[in-house]
């Protein structure tokens, strides 16, 4: 994962796990996640497996790639 994409994806997590009122614990926790996992993401701290890509994807009702998309255009 390029640093372009951990920015966008770090955006994006945030922007709605923030619109959903969630912390990034209880995200984190809620999904099975190790508890400062969404920190870490958020963060730009680590790379993300495409399996709980695909996770946030399904928890947040959106496609996996609009957790990539760049949406500043």
């Amino acid at each position: 994962m390029n640093q372009n994409s951990k920015i966008i994806l770090a955006q994006n997590i945030k922007k709605l796990r923030t619109e959903a009122k969630l912390t990034r614990e209880a995200l984190s926790l809620t999904l099975g996640f190790e508890n400062s996992y969404i920190s870490k993401l958020e963060k730009q701290k680590i790379n993300i497996t495409i399996e709980r890509l695909d996770k946030l994807a399904d928890y947040f009702q959106t496609e996996t790639f609009n957790l990539l998309k760049n949406n500043k255009n």
